[in-house]
Formats: C-alpha cells, structure tokens, sequence
C-alpha cells in the first residue's frame, strides 16, 4: 500500500486569496470573517481527501525575514494589510489549532521556507508531499516526490504541469523568477523581460541564469523577440538579476523545533471550536460541532452504535407536508394548539398587504419540521383544496389567542392579510392574530441594523448558512412571473413550509444572541414586537383625503412649474429641455461659465441635485430655479398626482406602509406613499397636508413632540445650562441666543433666535463652522466663535460629544437611552472622511435613535389607552415625532388631554417631555 503523503498547507497565501477573492462577511457585531471561513473551508475539504495524512498548515510570522537584510526594497511595494484582514489572523490561527492540524510560524523565514524544508527533507525520505497553495514560487520545489495543489481552484500541478504552465523545468523557476521579477515581492528581476522571454531564454541556453551569462553571445540568435538588444541589458542588470535569484530561491535548510514525526492530526478541541464558532458566528458549524460530541457521546455508551449512525446522519433532512385532506389538517391543528410557540407565514397574490388575497398559510412547530395548508391555487389540474371558509375558521381561535405565542417574519405584512381575509366573504369578518412574541425581521434588526438586510433568505445565509429557494425560481420574473395561486403545488408546497421552518430556525438562532445582551432583549420584546399590531392597525385603518383637492393642487403645481421653466428660459437665453442633463450640461457650464463641482462616470459635468444645490446656495440663480422647478415636479409626481391613483377602492382610504426595519437608527419609514417626506416648511407642502381630513363628525388631532431631540441631547450631556432651560420651560433657541450673543432673553431678536436655533441642531448633527456660516449669512471666522461660545456656555454637550466619541471608537458602537445599539464599522477607519462620518454619526445616533424609541413606545401607550378606553378615536399616522389622530367631534378635549400624559410619560428623562397639540379639518391646520 502506498505511503499517505505529507499535506504542507500555505496559510498564508490562501488567507489572502480567501480575503480578496470571497465575499465579506461580518458576525452581528462587525467583525470580518470572510477570510477565515474561506482558509477553514479549504482546510474541511483537505482533510476530507487526505485522511490518514500528516499535516502541517504554515503561516508568515510578524517581522522581517533574511530577504529584508539582503534588499531593502523587497515586498516594499505591497500595501500594508487592510485591517479587515489583519483582525482574522488571530482567531483563524486559534481555529486551525483547535481543529487539530499542526500550526508553524517560524521568525526570520517565511512560510515558503518552512515548506520547503519540511517539503525536501520527507522527499528525501522517498515519502509523497502535497502542497496546497497558489503560490507560484512553490513551483521550484516540484519533483518526483512533490506536487502543488490548488484547493480553491481544484487544480495540481506536478513536473509537467510545472513545463507546461511556465515553458521551463521546476529546477530553471528560480531562474525564470530571477530573470522576470515578481511584482507581488517586489523582486525586481531584469527590466523589460517578461514571462515568454525569460522561459525563452532558459530553453535557449539549456540551464539556468549562470549558463545564461556564460553564453550571453548566442542569445541574439535565439528564436526571442528582441534578442539582438537583449546581451546588453542582461549585462547592464546582471547584478540585480543574481540578487533576484537568491530573494527568490526558497531556503530548504530552516532549523525545526519539529519533524515530519510531529506533524500528525489530532482530535479536534470541540469545546475550543465552539467558542471559536459562535464568536464568529458560524451557525452551521456548530451544530456540525454539537453534532460531533453527542456522537463521541453516543459511541462511549453501550449498544450505541444504531444510535451513532443515526446522529452521523445529520444534516438533518427537512419534513415538509402539503395539507389537502382533514385528518391531516387536524393532526396539524392539533400539533398548534399543543406547541410552545410556532412560526406561521401567509402566501398571498401579492404584496401589498391591503389588497392582496390569501392564498395559502404554513406552520413550524419544530425545526425543519413544517405543514403549508393551500386554500385557494386554481390553475389547471390543481388539486381539490379544504374549503377555505372552513380553515381558517378552524384557526381563527388559535390564531387569534393571545395565550399561544406565535413568531413571524416580518409578521405585520401577515397579520393584516389575515385580517383582512373576509371569511364568508365579509370584509368585516377576518382574524385578528394575536400572541405575536417573536419576529425574526425585528430580532436581526434590533440584534445589529446595519450588518445585513433583514429579509428571510438574507438572514438564512448569514446566520443559519442556508440557501432558501427564491420566489423567482418557482414563479419566474418580469411580466410572466406567477402569483402564488398560479403556482403548482409541487412547488408551492415545499417553499411555503420552508419559510415557516426557517423563520422558526431563525428565531432560535437569533433570540439566543439577543437574549445574551439584556438592553436588546428588552429593545425588543418592550419596544419593536409590541408596535408590530400598532402599525398593523394605524395601516389598515387608513387616512382620508380630499381627491378633488388634490387635482386642484396639481394644476396649480403644474402652473408654477411652467412660469418656472419660463423664467429658466430668459436666465439662460434660450429654451432647452429642464429635463435632459445633458442640455442642462451645456447651458450651465458652456453658456454661463458656472464652475463644475463633480463630474459624472462618464467624465461630464454633473447636473444632480445635490451639484444644484451648492450652486444654488452659491447664488446663481439659473440653479435656484432648477431646483424649485424640480421641487414642484417632486410634489406633483410623488403626491398630488400619485395620491388619488393610491387610494383603496374598498375602503377609499390611503394606506401607507411603515418600515421598522430600514433606518439604522431606529426610526420608522413608510412607502406607498411616503408620508416622512411631505414638507411642512413650504406652503406647497403645506397645501398637500391640508388634503388629509377629517371626516364629517370628526377632528383631526396632531400632536408633537417639541424639541424632543435637544431634550435628549440635554439629557445625555447632563449639561446644567441647558437642562435648566428646559426645566424651566424656557424657549430653548432664546435661551441660546442669548448666551451666544450676550444679550438679555427679552432682547433676543427674531434673527438672533433663528441662528441660535441653526447652532442647536446644526451642532448635534455635526455641523462644522463653514456650513454654519453659510446657513445663517456670516463668514466662517464669526461661526466659528460663536460654536466656541456656545461650548463655553454649554461645557456638559462638548464632553458629551468627546465621551461619545472616545466609546464608540472603543467599542464599536453606540446606544440610546433604551439600550438600543448602532454598529459604526467605519469609526476606527484610517480614511479620515470616513472615519469623521462615522465620528458624527455617533454624535447623533443617540439622539435620534432615543427619539425613535419614545415615539414608539407612546405609539404602544396610546393604542392600548385607547383600545381600553373604547374611544372614537383612532391613529391614523405617524411622521417623524407626530401622531395624527382621527377623533368624533365630542371627544376632542379628553383626547386632548389625555394624550399629552401618555405621550409625556413614554420616557423618564432628566428634562420633561412636553407634547403640543393641535386640532383642525385637516392635517396641516391640525398641524
């Protein structure tokens, strides 16, 4: 039987081929671990195909090595490790050791050397070796008893392999090297000689560089381009092409603290690996690892070994049900009504949730163990279905019982499928799920906001390792794609469980992370899962607007734009098209000369909006007028064209969609329409919110929170000044203003009072002394004292925001005043833009994200207030700080008050919160 060979494993060129060459990824908390996923996949895969093999896996150790003495240029021109890379060398060389292969890092050589030694002295001994690498350079030590593997590429390369891929023998590689350089050590070699000339030359001469230079006389006659010149400039280099060959020449002779005798495998440290592993996050190998001990758990018992086999089969084969018949509904339904907690997930016709239909509904009551009970596919030869009515009938009781805790992906979408089911066809007849404990969307949000996109397949690849099948694959895409119903059971079946297992799988795996850090436990079971029903309600009850109103708004828009476009003309001299760049181009920097402050892709001057913008702000007027003609062209687009086109012909109502899971900071967003973005600033803006009202009997009620976020600013920096300004229920922009301008509170101006007010938001959101003075019209020495009077003033909010910046570089993250984090990856980054971004995101995260809590937590005290209470009154939106109420007539004033105690009493600050409200017909006048 022939003799296992010795595996050498180059750690350190595979370390940073995995790094360059795969996708990054990053655990929960920001760390890199692309790199070493990749090394260990390829060491798994080695190990697998040489199992009864030594092994040695060899890295680069720190410092410089005997090449650095002889020149002082080598691997000079390689850029100093991205710190991505850097941080994974420790724990892959941890996880290396704990899965049992040998490790060698030896100073003063490198791991090339290492392997050569190791590599030539087992050759000598007439034992095999393999070398898995991608190196090149371990192209000289192939021979009879030495091959190179490649395991990411799956190729090997032995002596004719070698001839065929470099065109020269394995002894003549280093000669080849020494002739050609190599950029990536930064060998020079002899300038001008590239691959094909160097093996040229070899074979010309039959030998090696020193046969080369005895017989520089034949080399213009061989068959080389260029050869007639070439004497002369091997002659001018042949000093740096000897030194080439010895910085090239791997040293065979290092002294080992070990030999080949040592380099056997060992069992792996299970515990060791664990830890590595959820460190790093690598789901899926941890159960292999948990799976691995009960085995060696199981085989130490006595008559284990049916059992040991039956644990060896693991991964874990999914059992997915496709429910057609009763009895098998009723088992199912049984499983529910006896589990602890079960995933549930709805298929529907599409995806906007007030208007699509219920197409089919799966559950998981234990991983990889799943039922999809379809209700209503219809295409051509789908099988008979339960009766729909009947099902979900059958479920409503469990569905809709707040004792029996149910977990979803992004389960708001499906409560209101659900409940919008009109079972017996009345709409007013569906099921009101209750018992929502867990939501995977918001468990992966909450966990780390910034660190993935938190749907179902983005997560199943980042924290369980799996692949679900994507709903183009058994639907198509474009205009042919199918809505579910038209989908085969064959197929449907299988992906509808599937992604009740795997939300179930999810949560299991996502909550234990949470639940080791308390304050994001808390984050969401106290914040984020109970304003899931919230926003469920606020959604389905929709707002009223005037449609006719809306059409009146958009002519008048449509006027203006055209007095724009004609005022646009006579600046520019000429008519054009508003809308073309590449006109605009043209008239803006050929015809009136403006300066181009950034330039396209494609090298041509820019005309995006934010270009406009500073030129606008620079005061040309061409771009002021653009960018109110694009303002007005937003308005009519976005609203008062969109909106009539946007309302629910059921129930003749806008129904907007809120996000919990998009802004890193916590706060909400919504789409379709988009209700954040309406301008209350201009009077356009304005005109548009006065298109959501009231219906006959009722009053809309608005009620905001005022200056909340310098509240939490003077809450957090515990600065005196200006908790005391609150506290004493002191206009907060006054105050300022008379502290910056030294001035009594009485002789504040309105102008004084609006630049104070620029300073206080401008400052917690990281405005820098030139943006100031241009916001309040002084130059940039003047902003600047004034920033320097201001802290003065306000010591407490300049420690805050050193404090703040010293801890989030520190740990890598921020937090609101609930525990809520925000991962800043960029805050130790050595690009000083970047990391100046990420310096004022930590500033104001805290502010913001607290801010987002508070109105989330008064969103849950005023739904519960006022589904107790039984009041005629309902919340009908959320913008930014702002509740919208819709409220009868005669419940104006206890509504009033009441909703200031609850809004005020969501968060116990060191400064008070206060609340105004407003009441109107309509929005804006509530407003």
């Amino acid at each position: 039987m022939s003799q296992a060979p010795l595996v050498l494993v180059d750690g350190s060129s595979y370390l940073y081929r995995a790094f360059h060459a795969l996708p990054p990824l990053t655990t929960s908390k920001g760390l890199p671990t692309g790199a070493v996923k990749g090394v260990l996949n390829m060491l798994k895969s080695l190990r697998k195909q040489y199992p009864d093999s030594p092994f040695a896996v060899v890295f680069d150790a720190k410092g410089g090595t005997f090449r650095d003495d002889m020149y002082a240029e080598y691997k000079a021109n390689r850029p100093s490790m991205p710190d991505d890379m850097r941080v994974q060398i420790e724990p892959l060389h941890q996880s290396v050791i704990a899965l049992g292969f040998p490790l060698l890092c030896v100073e003063g050589v490198e791991a090339d050397d290492v392997i050569g030694t190791l590599a030539r002295s087992s050759a000598a001994a007439s034992r095999p070796v393999v070398i898995s690498t991608g190196d090149k350079d371990m192209a000289q030590l192939v021979d009879g008893h030495i091959t190179l593997v490649n395991t990411m590429t799956g190729s090997s390369m032995d002596i004719e392999g070698v001839k065929e891929k470099f065109g020269v023998a394995p002894e003549q590689i280093i000669d080849y090297l020494a002739l050609m350089g190599d950029s990536s050590d930064n060998i020079p070699g002899v300038p001008g000689i590239g691959p094909k000339t160097a093996s040229g030359l070899l074979v010309g001469v039959n030998g090696g560089i020193k046969e080369l230079y005895e017989q520089l006389d034949i080399v213009p006659t061989l068959p080389i381009r260029g050869a007639k010149t070439l004497p002369a400039k091997l002659e001018e280099h042949k000093e740096m092409a000897f030194l080439s060959y010895q910085l090239a020449t791997i040293k065979c002779d290092v002294a080992l603290d070990v030999g080949l005798d040592d380099l056997h495998l060992i069992e792996p440290d299970r515990e060791k690996l664990l830890e590595l592993y959820t460190l790093l996050e690598f789901k899926s190998w941890i159960d292999e690892v948990q799976r691995d001990a009960k085995r060696v758990e199981l085989s130490a018992a006595p008559a284990a070994e049916a059992v040991v086999e039956e644990v060896a089969a693991a991964p874990v084969e999914a059992s997915y049900t496709t429910i057609l018949d009763q009895a098998t509904f009723d088992r199912w339904l049984k499983k529910l009504n006896d589990a602890k907690l079960f995933a549930f997930d709805t298929e529907t016709t599409g995806i906007d949730a007030q208007q699509a239909q219920l197409v089919g509904v799966s559950f998981a009551v234990q991983p990889h163990e799943a039922a999809y009970i379809p209700l209503t596919h219809s295409y051509i030869g789908a099988p008979q279905q339960l009766d729909r009515d009947t099902v979900l009938l059958a479920l409503k009781p469990l569905l809709e019982d707040p004792a029996k805790l149910k977990v979803g992906q992004h389960a708001k979408f499906d409560m209101n499928i659900l409940a919008n089911c009109a079972i017996g066809g009345d709409p007013a007849q569906g099921i009101t799920v209750r018992g929502i404990a867990f939501d995977t969307m918001l468990e992966s949000y909450v966990l780390n906001s910034t660190a993935t996109r938190h749907d179902m397949d983005s997560l199943a690849k980042k924290y369980l390792d799996y692949d679900t099948v994507a709903f183009q694959d058994i639907a198509g895409k474009g205009a042919k794609q199918l809505t579910f119903d038209q989908i085969a059971l064959e197929q449907a079946g299988p992906y509808a469980a599937e992604d009740a297992d795997v939300t179930l799988r999810l949560h299991q795996e996502l909550f234990a992370q949470l639940s080791a850090i308390p304050s994001l436990a808390s984050v969401l079971t106290d914040i984020e899962v109970p304003l899931v029903p919230v926003l469920a309600r606020i959604e389905r009850q929709g707002a009223l607007v005037d449609k006719d109103l809306l059409g009146i708004q958009s002519v008048e828009l449509g006027n203006k734009m055209v007095e724009l476009e004609r005022e646009a003309f006579e600046i520019a001299g000429e008519e054009f098209n508003l809308g073309s760049p590449k006109q605009l181009g043209a008239i803006l920097y050929e015809k009136l000369g403006l300066p181009v402050l950034k330039k396209t892709g494609k090298g041509q001057a820019s005309t995006a909006e934010e270009v406009l913008a500073k030129l606008a702000e620079d005061d040309f007027l061409l771009p002021k007028v653009l960018m109110q003609y694009r303002s007005m062209s937003k308005l009519k687009s976005t609203y008062t064209d969109r909106l009539p086109e946007q309302i629910n012909p059921r129930t003749g109502r806008i129904h907007t969609s809120y996000h919990q899971a998009v802004a890193a900071t916590g706060r909400l967003s919504s789409s379709d329409p988009n209700l954040q973005n309406i301008p209350v600033r201009t009077a356009e803006g304005r005109r548009i919110r006065q298109a959501f009202v009231a219906p006959k009997g009722y009053k809309l009620l608005a009620a905001d929170y005022s200056q909340i976020e310098l509240r939490i600013m003077a809450h957090l920096s515990k600065d005196e000044g200006l908790m005391n300004a609150f506290r004493n229920d002191l206009d907060v922009h006054t105050a300022t203003a008379a502290e910056v301008f030294k001035v009594e509170l009485a002789e504040v101006t309105s102008n004084q009072r609006r630049s104070a007010k620029a300073i206080n938001f401008g400052l917690i959101y990281g405005m820098g002394a030139q943006k100031l003075g241009k916001d309040i019209g002084v130059d940039t020495k003047t902003a600047k004292a004034y920033i320097d009077v201001y802290f003065a003033r306000y010591p407490g909010v300049r420690e805050y925001m050193e404090r703040t910046r010293a801890q989030a570089a520190d740990q890598g993250y921020v937090e609101t005043f609930f525990g809520r984090r925000l991962y800043l990856p960029d805050i130790n980054s050595n690009k000083p833009q970047e990391r100046a971004a990420a310096e004022r995101t930590a500033i104001n995260a805290p502010m913001q994200g607290t801010a987002a809590d508070i109105i989330k937590k008064a969103m849950v005290r005023v739904d519960n207030w006022l589904t107790e209470s039984g009041l005629d009154a309902k919340v009908i939106l959320q913008v930014h700080d702002e509740l919208v109420l819709e409220v009868r007539e005669d419940l104006v004033e206890e509504v009033n008050k009441k909703i200031r105690e609850h809004m005020s009493a969501a968060a116990a600050l060191d400064v008070p919160l206060v609340v105004d409200v407003g009441v109107g017909d309509n929005w804006d006048e509530a407003h």
